[in-house]
């Protein structure tokens, strides 16, 4: 479109013909709690992660320390006994004090209630069933062992390589 032969009356008259008693459609307007819910679900599948649940604690345990150092003690994983160099149990991820699984089953516990409130839960459980039919069908079409089918139709293109070079 060519913006430079559209005048300030047109954008104007443009506007006056738009109904404006209709709510938006961006989710992000409409349903906020629906993207709080998306975040704080992202965030306790996060937890879920080793790596992330630790680097979340001792992030977490260092802001608090310049606000409260008696609340970081408290907020420290309990000691484990060690018995000839290791632990008495597996080593079980902690946050903020904490065993991991309490974040993320109160972290999913609270994004669903927001997916319940914002009326967006029926459509997660269609991006659910979809994701899992999906997989379901990756699964079914997938080639079984295709590295090995693939180093077999490399050594047949070597052999007949060689014997298109003998010649």
């Amino acid at each position: 479109m060519d913006w430079d032969s559209v005048a300030a009356g047109d954008v104007v008259e443009a506007l006056r013909e738009v109904e404006w008693s209709t709510s938006p459609r961006l989710a992000l307007i409409t349903r906020p709690l629906a993207i709080i819910g998306a975040a704080l679900t992202a965030l306790s599948l996060a937890f879920l992660n080793d790596s992330f649940a630790a680097t979340f604690n001792e992030k977490a345990i260092r802001t608090i320390r310049q606000f409260s150092p008696h609340l970081a003690a408290k907020m420290r994983p309990p000691h484990m006994p060690v018995i000839r160099g290791r632990s008495a149990s597996r080593k079980t991820v902690y946050v903020c004090g904490q065993p991991r699984l309490v974040f993320v089953l109160l972290g999913l516990t609270a994004s669903f209630v927001l997916w319940f409130a914002s009326c967006g839960l029926l459509w997660i459980l269609y991006a659910l069933a979809t994701a899992l039919l999906m997989i379901m069908l990756h699964a079914s079409l997938r080639t079984p062992n295709l590295k090995a089918r693939l180093n077999t139709f490399r050594e047949e293109f070597r052999a007949v390589w060689r014997n298109y070079s003998e010649l």
